[in-house]
């Protein structure tokens, strides 16, 4: 699935030839560095890199026979290279090649996927200035609370893909680190300048410390940063679940034309993406759990987080990259239904006017517990007996006693509830 769904340029920042290229480039920035402090021979590292290339098919025929796959890379550049081969990796461990690589093919993902927040940032706020005035009900713990507009809904989605955005910012600087530091981290066969020149060429930070590994911490971070983007996606995938329910049917995830719902009932209209949305973003946040358990690791390194990552760390970017697309179209391509969302509010026979009931009762002097017996009477009757509350309380001596018809009348402007959006949207930069 995730091949059919995936972009070519994802696809290709997780493929091994671009696994194998970051490495040799690694290796290459590695002699550069070596041959600047004297180390190589200036002809030598000309040879190297003209003559620098391996096989993929080459690499995986020698990982048969020694089991490593770093040794299977040298063995074929080798091959290629020739005698002057013996000044490749000099010093290194597997994991400053490893590591390092794997913070470069981070770093590509993430800027990638924000492009991709970026893309779905412009939608969100377009939605939100063409709907910032549309009414519809807002709902607490499922239930009517009062009317708000859906701008306003798209309008909290993209102030959160906005932290999303800052926080995969954070994290792509967090990963941007490379370790030229050899075993456990002690230079013991390297010049420390060789870490700093290697880094340099390929835009890294230098990790201040490393055992024999890249602290998984900043993978950690880049992990979980993925899974709250994902927690959003669902989030907003969720919501229109919920309002495409028949019970409710507010909104519609795009259905094209020649599309089919179900095998069986040919009138369905399902909300696939959002559904298929939601069970993506559990892999992702399950791909966080591996990545905080990776931190804790035996002494100065084991290889108990490699296996993990050549999973979760390709899923969760590849899994992100999808579900922004896919949220993406989805939004865009929304189908709004104004006229039930209107509808929908008229069903609580005025119900959700019972709080400007309750503060217009004490505004004329009662207390509050009394106002609420008032109000929470009328409610259940209006709700027992399908009448509108209005009509209830119009009718209701207590009520009456405090306030005038048109004071019951004003207390059920709808106008009154959305006053303020015009301002939240201003404080917002809409």
């Amino acid at each position: 699935m995730i091949d059919r769904y995936t972009l070519p340029k994802m696809r290709e920042i997780w493929s091994e030839k671009h696994k194998f290229n970051t490495w040799l480039q690694i290796e290459l920035a590695v002699c550069e560095a070596w041959t600047k402090l004297g180390k190589i021979p200036v002809g030598a590292f000309k040879k190297i890199k003209s003559k620098a290339n391996f096989s993929v098919a080459r690499i995986n025929e020698i990982e048969k026979t020694v089991d490593h796959d770093v040794i299977s890379f040298l063995t074929s550049v080798a091959e290629n290279v020739g005698p002057e081969s013996r000044y490749i990796h000099v010093g290194l461990t597997s994991s400053d090649v490893g590591d390092t690589a794997l913070s470069l093919i981070l770093r590509d993902a993430a800027d990638v996927i924000t492009q991709d927040v970026d893309d779905f940032i412009k939608i969100l706020k377009k939605m939100a200035q063409k709907y910032r005035g549309m009414v519809i009900m807002g709902r607490s713990h499922g239930v009517h609370a009062e009317p708000m507009t859906l701008g306003l809904k798209f309008a909290l989605w993209l102030k959160e893909m906005e932290r999303n955005k800052e926080r995969l910012s954070q994290a792509r600087k967090m990963i941007n680190v490379g370790q030229i530091s050899g075993a456990v981290g002690t230079y013991s066969n390297l010049d420390p300048r060789v870490e700093e020149l290697t880094c340099k060429k390929l835009g890294l930070e230098a990790a201040p410390l490393s055992s024999q590994v890249i602290q998984r911490d900043r993978h950690a971070e880049y992990m979980t940063a993925m899974a709250i983007i994902a927690a959003t996606l669902e989030k907003i995938a969720l919501e229109i679940r919920g309002l495409q329910k028949t019970e409710i049917g507010e909104v519609e995830e795009p259905f094209k034309k020649g599309q089919k719902g179900s095998s069986a009932m040919p009138h369905k209209k399902n909300p696939i993406v959002c559904e298929r949305v939601c069970g993506l973003a559990r892999i992702v946040r399950a791909n966080a759990m591996v990545a905080l358990e990776n931190v804790a690791l035996w002494h100065e390194r084991d290889i108990s987080h490699s296996s993990t990552e050549r999973i979760t760390m390709p899923d969760s970017t590849i899994l992100v990259d999808y579900m922004l697309h896919k949220m993406a179209y989805v939004i865009d391509n929304l189908v709004i239904f104004p006229n039930q969302m209107l509808k929908n509010i008229e069903r609580s026979q005025g119900l959700i006017f019972s709080q400007r009931v309750l503060l217009a009762l004490t505004d004329k002097g009662l207390s509050r517990e009394a106002a609420y017996q008032i109000v929470q009477a009328a409610a259940m009757k209006a709700r027992s007996s399908g009448r509108h509350l209005k009509d209830l309380l119009l009718e209701d001596k207590a009520a009456r006693q405090s306030l005038s018809p048109k004071e019951i009348e004003q207390a059920f402007d709808l106008k009154f509830y959305l006053r303020n959006v015009d301002f939240i949207f201003k404080r917002l930069g809409l």
